[in-house]
């Protein structure tokens, strides 16, 4: 329940982009995860950074929990008010301050996305490379550390993040890192902020780096008898330094699900999905060299997708395959792993989960980026079942300790959110402890986004 003071406050502030409706609620109070909904206690539209500072003053003065939402696409529980409060919507927030050309950055409001930016590009010869499966905001991006199938090739969101406008809990506006490529100045409080799921300040403005579009692309798709020659397939790859852009893997039963869901008439076999981004003829040697690869590794139909509507068939597609595998067992809800292990160990990893896969009883799709080592089980599960959800949670808990014991992580982009706060003591130890420091510094009275990351 909101303090009435508060409430009044924030109405004569904002007056109807202040709501209590529960249909507004009960939408800013879920995301894609298979957590319990959590609605807030009212919503609130921002579309300023000085909004916002309105917003996190008054959170602050009446102790209101506060969580910050984008478009709701996370998977982890982040925009869950687990502790009641209130929500701020940055959606509105969606204005592209400057795009710098000849510098090759940037900046945004928080509010705008991947799809938004890059169709503002268009004409411009540079694209923005970061893409989760979902038309994310690129302050939920920053703010979970975000990447996708490009990530080997150009990085995560920590690598092309260059700077930030953030609202600190006490209201205070700071600006982090700047478009300079490279600098020493003081602690890198960038690099701390993004990835601190709303836990520590709410992002307003982020400025990112931008990269030329490629001269020439072209796609390749290989299916093998089994995940494990598939995966053997990209070790190789990697090993050979080939600087290939996307390389993602989806076996069978994904394989099954993507032809069902987007009309495409590929073998229910293991399948890699590569990318080469180059000059004409650098593009070519890649994907000849992964070819000879896969070939000694069993691989059968390689094929190319050398038109860009072939190539965008393919790829939305693989972005669809979240949907696409829950529609396996309609009226399900997906809990969705994001363990990512050294390249060299990822054979092994996912040889002994596709092992303990095997005994469960439920559908389990797996597929990923592991071009980088990252992939992802969706568990299909009944979200009524108590079966359901402690066999998801039992299989999710060893494919953890699976990963960490490879010298792996208990997430590799999707964040801990409220669905990996136990994992986080296994992965990092005593440097938790510095962790929960930094955030009774940044935030003392607990109003940011409580109960996501850390337990305090």
């Amino acid at each position: 329940m909101l303090p009435p003071a508060f409430l009044e406050k924030l109405r004569a502030a904002f007056g109807e982009r202040v709501t209590t409706v529960e249909a507004a609620r009960l939408h800013h109070g879920r995301d894609e995860s298979a957590h319990p909904p959590a609605p807030p206690d009212a919503v609130v539209y921002a579309t300023s950074t000085t909004e916002v500072v309105q917003v996190v003053t008054l959170c602050h003065q009446y102790h209101v929990p506060l969580i910050p939402f984008g478009v709701g696409t996370s998977v982890e529980g982040h925009v869950l008010a687990v502790h009641g409060g209130i929500v701020l919507d940055l959606s509105c927030m969606n204005r592209i301050l400057a795009v710098n050309v000849d510098d090759l950055d940037v900046t945004v409001e928080a509010g705008v996305t991947r799809k938004q930016l890059n169709a503002r590009l268009h004409d411009s010869g540079l694209f923005f490379p970061i893409d989760p499966g979902a038309d994310a905001t690129l302050g939920g991006m920053a703010a979970t550390r975000a990447s996708g199938t490009n990530a080997v090739r150009y990085g995560t969101m920590r690598e092309n993040v260059l700077g930030l406008t953030v609202v600190l809990a006490d209201g205070r506006i700071i600006h982090t890192g700047g478009r300079a490529r490279k600098s020493a100045a003081g602690y890198d409080l960038t690099r701390l902020l993004v990835g601190s799921e709303g836990t520590l300040c709410i992002i307003t403005e982020v400025t990112v780096r931008l990269h030329p579009q490629p001269e020439a692309v072209s796609a390749a798709i290989c299916m093998f008898p089994t995940v494990v020659q598939a995966v053997r397939t990209v070790i190789s790859t990697i090993q050979m330094g080939v600087p290939v852009a996307r390389c993602e893997l989806l076996d069978a039963l994904t394989i099954k699900a993507v032809n069902r869901h987007s009309k495409l008439n590929l073998r229910e076999m293991p399948m890699l999905l590569c990318e080469f981004h180059g000059s004409h003829s650098g593009v070519a040697e890649q994907a000849k060299t992964v070819q000879e690869i896969a070939t000694e590794n069993g691989g059968l139909d390689f094929d190319w997708a050398s038109k860009q509507e072939e190539r965008s068939r393919l790829w939305q597609a693989r972005h669809d395959a979240y949907l696409a595998c829950l529609q396996l067992k309609p009226g399900s809800r997906a809990v969705a792993t994001d363990v990512c292990v050294p390249v060299s160990r990822l054979a092994d990893c996912i040889a002994e989960t596709n092992a303990d896969i095997a005994k469960t009883s439920m559908p389990i799709p797996l597929f990923g980026h592991v071009g980088d080592g990252n992939f992802h089980l969706v568990i299909l599960v009944d979200p009524a079942s108590k079966a359901d959800l402690d066999e998801a949670a039992a299989l999710n808990h060893r494919l953890v300790m699976r990963a960490l014991a490879m010298g792996g992580t208990s997430t590799g982009e999707h964040g801990i959110g409220i669905g990996k706060l136990e994992f986080l003591e296994a992965e990092h130890g005593e440097a938790v402890s510095v962790m929960r420091a930094i955030k009774q510094t940044l935030d003392p009275g607990n109003i940011l986004n409580p109960g996501k990351v850390l337990r305090l």
